[in-house]
């Protein structure tokens, strides 16, 4: 996964979902997500919402 920074609103690749969070409000239904970094297996101490994640994009090599 890809999670949008909050400070520079560049995305940061190396995570994925280490939690889906369904939550029921006046509002309807709302789904955030835990993340955890791939390279610690650390679990990040916030919830992300939907519109702050992608999927991870493959990088372009030279003979593509």
């Amino acid at each position: 996964m890809e999670v949008r920074n909050r400070f520079d609103a560049h995305w940061s690749r190396g995570f994925e979902i280490a939690e889906i969070i369904e939550r029921q409000d006046d509002l309807g239904a709302a789904r955030s997500y835990r993340l955890k970094r791939r390279s610690d297996a650390a679990v990040l101490p916030t919830t992300f919402p939907e519109d702050e994640l992608r999927e991870e994009r493959r990088r372009q090599t030279w003979w593509q």
